[in-house]
Parts: C-alpha cells; structure tokens; sequence
C-alpha cells in the first residue's frame, strides 16, 4: 500500500522552530516530486515548498514567498523522508499541513498537480 505519513506538528510560540517529517512507505521518493501544502481554517489548500526528484538538478526546490528564508524542504534518501524545517513560525503559520508526491517529478505549488497524500498534521503557532 502506497502511503504518506507526516508527523512533527504541534504547538509552538512566535518564533519558534518546528520540523515536519513525510516518511513514505510502499515507494521510493526519489522518482517523485514531494510538496508541503496547508489549510487554514475556512481557507484554500495553498502550497508552501516543493522539492523535484531526486534526478533533478541542484536548484530543485521553491517556497512561497510568504516562507521564503524561514522554511527548509529537503529529503533523506536514506530514510525515504521528506523534512519541512520552518523557523521563526508567526501566527499566521498555523494550519493543517500536508505532504503530497507527484509522480511527473516536477511538484510546484499547485495542488492538483500530486498524486498521493498524506493525513495531515497540525501546526498552532501561539503564544
């Protein structure tokens, strides 16, 4: 069974640090494009980084803007994991995020384009 699992959400204060992981099992996610997305209450699903495969070339990952210098994609093929590191977390950071795989190996930011998606994890920023 193909699956994505995150994991690492919770509570945290403004400018706190969290590191989200999405560990895959059934598949290697080396042959596919993996992005981070997140619903906030009574909002769209929006994409927040995407990182291509694992043959794509070194410029292979973009993050919105609004996460630009505080948030990190990046994979562990070793352990078929994809990390999302988000520094100095703001309130408006808060919502549910999802990882999802795209089997083109392209990713983006924009939902429709993944294939697989993982359950969900919640991120509260607050103090």
């Amino acid at each position: 069974q193909l699956q994505l699992v995150e994991s690492g959400g919770g509570l945290v204060q403004p400018g706190g640090s969290l590191r989200l992981s999405c560990a895959a099992s059934g598949f290697s996610l080396d042959y596919y494009a993996i992005g981070w997305f997140r619903q906030a209450p009574g909002k769209e699903r929006e994409g927040v980084s995407t990182i291509r495969n694992a043959f794509s070339g070194i410029s292979s990952t973009y993050n919105r803007d609004s996460v630009e210098g505080r948030f990190t994609i990046k994979r562990d093929n070793v352990k078929n994991t994809v990390y999302l590191q988000m520094n100095n977390l703001k309130p408006e950071d808060t919502a549910v995020y999802y990882c999802a795989a795209d089997a083109s190996g392209h990713g983006g930011l924009h939902p429709p384009g993944y294939d697989l998606w993982g359950q969900g994890t919640q991120v509260t920023v607050s103090s």
